[in-house]
Order: structure tokens, then C-alpha cells, then sequence
């Protein structure tokens, strides 16, 4: 998950084609997700496969049904928006509050990963549970204070990063593919789980990766002939980090056997390790760690503009909602980073691959609850339109209970004991809510 350098840089340009909305889209997904999560589908064995290809699936009608809405409603904020116009405020608080629990607890997720990498540099960071949480706090402040600084001109062009991300996943799945052994990779469903279950649990692991594809659902005024562009972006553009991820996912399982994989804190560079040795090794660790800091930067910064999108509205604390001298939301980054410190301290106990599984399961339940209710939000507005005596899209209306059937699909999967955490955090909420309206009532 990230938000794309690119979308901070053109937020201004009016003349987006179809290749660069496709990087944008590619460039939005492939962030840190795919650096670590060899390591924690390394149970499921070839079973991944069906959950890549599963999670791809969703992922693709997701995005079509949220570029449908940002064409709608081309406001701030995204999937809160959309809740807002659909449904009021309190839904719109919960869509905010949830997210903004999705973004800080991803980016102590982000965090985890690039500590995992520092690994193959500084090896006592994967062996030592406190070494690893240090390098992780570190790792996540020097960020945050990148973010406070302001957001300055990237310069960055997005064709260019997407390519350079994608580079160090298509050296592993190659050298998987013609050096690997099959034999590696750990039988589908070992456990002998019920396959319903064992499909969502998979796809809900592997959605991760694609958690992040809505900063793509950009105003229509910013791409040439939006109608047909944006929807080719998006289809061809989850097709793509779909065949990268499965045939990354199959080169590293290929090359480093289920057990010790099943360990790794730095899977891509592990595989690489046996390909070219310690250079390639520290190759594909820079690459990963390029990777995953930029999305961390990008995720850090969202970490602050969600809640003040929300205080902009008066749904938020006032505070959420003011900037420093730099222009940027100080006490919003600064919380958020907070919380993210938290959720880093509690769980680094766990080993650095565990304690990212929790982090991104977290992370992506309070991620598919804005995706469902976005979905029924576009059924509500269709309904509307009808009311009004307008025409509805049938394809738009079978694109969104399609979203709304996989965004629940895969909640289930995430098990009883994360959509507990989930419903709690949620319940937290409510009285930041009713403190705000009886605050603004008072004014």
C-alpha cells in the first residue's frame, strides 16, 4: 500500500494520458506489500496462487467501481466522500475514522518491512525483537519528520519509479523460474483448512498489495477523455501488478525452501542471495528499500491529510485540521505517527514477520470496510438517480455488488480476532464523534 509520489506531482496537470495513469495506478500498488509477503504466504504454498489471482480479481472491480464514484463526486477525501453524499455524517465519520486507522496502522507496517530489509545490511535487526522495533521507530520519525518539513516539488517521473519498483521482482521471477525447483514450494492447503476459508484468509493476506489503488480514482477533469482512459488504466493496470506479484511470489518460493522462507525478513533478498550471491543480495535490498520508503513517505503523509479532510468538515477534532508554517497538518502527522509507534511496540514480541502479518491484516480490514461502503454508496446514488426520474448503469450496478461481494468476502477472511480489534477501534471512535458535534453545536 501507498499513495503515489505521482498523484502528489500532478495534482495540477490536466493532461494525464493512459500510460501515465497506468503507472499510476502499477505505482500506487507495488510498494512495500510484495517485499514481505513471500514470507508470510510461505505456509499456503501454491495455494497463494489462487488468492493472488482471487485479491487481483477484487481488486480490479473495486477500482472500476471507485473510479465511478470519483467521476461522481471528484472531492477530497476518497471513499469518505462518497459515504458523506451517500449516506450523512456519522457513516462519513466511521468511512473517515476506519480509514485513517487503516493508513497509521500501514504505515507501522511499512515501517516493519523496511526494518526487515535493513537486515540484509545490519543482520542482528531480524535475529534481536528489540533491534528490529528500534531500526522500525527510527525508520517511521525520520519519515515523519521528512512529511513535516512539507511535501516540495518530487520531480519524480512516474513512468520511470514504476519501472525501477518493478525491476527487482522481475530479476527474482526469473531466476526462480529458470533456477528454482518446484519441489520448494509448499503443497496447497497443508492445513487441510475448509477452502472457502482457507481462500479468503489467502486473499485477504495478499489484498495488501493491492491496498492503495484508490489514489488512482483521480478527477476526471485531470485525464484525457477520462471515460474510456480511466477504466483501461485501471484494468490493465491491476492485470499487471497481478502477473508481477504471482510470478514474484513463484520465483522467490522456487528459490528459498517453505521453512526457512516461512522466516525470512527479507524474502527478495534471500532469493537473490542464491541467485548472484551477497551483491545481488544487497542489490535487491536497496531496491526493496527504495520501494518501501517511498511508500512509507507517501502513506505518512495521507496519515495526516485523511483526518484533516474530515476536521475540514467538522467531523474531526479542529486541531486534526491545522497546518504549520510549512503548510502541512503537524498535529495530524504527529499522532498518527504516534499510534503507529504504538501498534510497532505492541507487537514486535511477535518476530518481525508476525508482527507484520498483524499489521497488515489490521490494516487491510479497515481498508475493504471504506471499499464495502463506497459499493453501497454507488448502489444508493444509483437508486437515487432512478428516484429522480435519471437513467442507471446496469454495469455500473453489477460492478459495485461484485466490489461489495468481495470486500465482504474477504473481511470473513480475516478471522473473528482481527475483525474484533476492527469493530473496537471503530466503536473508539464514537466519542471523538459525539465530543465534535456537541463541540460544533456550541459554537
Amino acid at each position: 500500500m501507498q499513495v503515489s509520489n505521482f498523484v502528489i506531482e500532478n495534482l495540477m496537470s490536466k493532461s494525464l494520458g493512459f500510460w501515465r495513469t497506468w503507472a499510476l495506478v502499477v505505482g500506487t500498488m507495488i510498494g512495500s506489500g510484495i517485499f514481505l509477503l513471500p514470507a508470510v504466504l510461505a505456509p499456503h504454498g501454491a495455494f497463494s496462487l489462487v488468492g493472488w489471482i482471487v485479491a487481483g480479481t477484487g481488486t480490479l472491480f473495486i477500482a472500476l467501481m471507485l473510479g465511478t464514484l470519483a467521476r461522481r463526486i471528484p472531492k477530497i477525501g476518497g471513499p469518505y466522500a462518497y459515504t458523506r453524499v451517500a449516506f450523512g455524517d456519522l457513516p462519513a465519520f466511521l468511512i473517515a475514522w476506519g480509514y485513517w486507522i487503516c493508513v497509521w496502522a500501514g504505515s507501522a507496517a511499512m515501517a516493519v518491512a523496511f526494518s526487515g530489509y535493513m537486515s540484509v545490511f545490519l543482520p542482528s535487526i531480524a535475529t534481536a525483537p528489540i533491534a528490529g522495533a528500534v531500526s522500525a521507530l527510527i525508520i517511521l520519525w525520520i519519515f515523519t519528520a521528512i512529511n513535516l518539513g512539507g511535501v516540495g516539488n518530487v520531480g519524480i517521473v512516474q513512468l520511470v519509479t514504476t519501472l525501477l519498483k518493478m525491476l527487482p521482482l522481475f530479476i527474482v521471477a526469473a531466476g526462480g523460474l529458470f533456477a528454482g525447483e518446484v519441489a520448494s514450494i509448499t503443497p496447497a492447503n497443508p492445513q487441510n483448512e475448509p477452502l472457502l476459508l482457507h481462500i479468503a484468509g489467502v486473499a485477504l493476506l495478499t489484498m495488501w498489495a493491492f491496498v492503495g489503488m484508490e489514489a488512482a480514482t483521480i478527477p476526471a477533469d485531470d485525464v484525457v477523455a477520462p471515460e474510456r482512459t480511466i477504466p483501461r488504466a485501471l484494468l490493465t493496470g491491476t492485470l499487471t501488478a497481478t502477473a508481477v506479484y504471482i510470478f514474484a511470489t513463484l520465483g522467490v518460493m522456487a528459490l528459498v525452501p517453505a521453512a526457512e522462507l516461512a522466516q525470512s525478513s527479507a524474502p527478495f533478498a534471500d532469493a537473490a542471495f542464491r541467485l548472484f550471491g551477497s551483491l545481488g543480495a544487497g542489490l535487491i535490498g536497496v531496491g526493496a528499500l527504495v520501494s518501501i520508503g517511498g511508500a512509507l513517505n507517501s502513506n505518512i503523509l495521507l496519515s495526516g491529510q485523511m483526518p484533516r479532510a474530515a476536521a475540514l468538515d467538522n467531523l474531526f477534532p479542529a486541531r486534526f485540521g491545522d497546518l504549520n508554517k510549512n503548510e502541512v497538518p503537524e498535529f495530524s502527522l504527529v499522532v498518527s505517527s504516534c499510534l503507529s509507534s504504538a501498534l510497532i511496540i505492541m507487537n514486535y514480541s511477535k518476530g518481525l514477520v508476525a508482527a507484520f502479518t498483524t499489521m497488515i491484516l489490521l490494516s487491510t480490514l479497515m481498508t475493504l470496510v471504506p471499499y464495502a461502503v463506497s459499493a453501497v454508496a454507488e448502489l444508493q446514488l444509483q437508486k437515487r438517480q432512478k428516484t429522480a426520474g435519471g437513467s442507471v448503469k446496469i454495469s455500473s450496478i453489477v460492478i459495485a455488488g461484485l466490489a461489495l461481494f468481495f470486500s465482504v468476502f474477504a473481511i470473513i477472511g480475516s478471522g473473528a480476532e482481527v475483525v474484533i480489534y476492527g469493530a473496537l477501534l471503530l466503536v473508539l471512535g464514537m466519542p471523538v464523534y459525539l465530543f465534535v458535534r456537541r463541540k460544533s453545536r456550541n459554537v
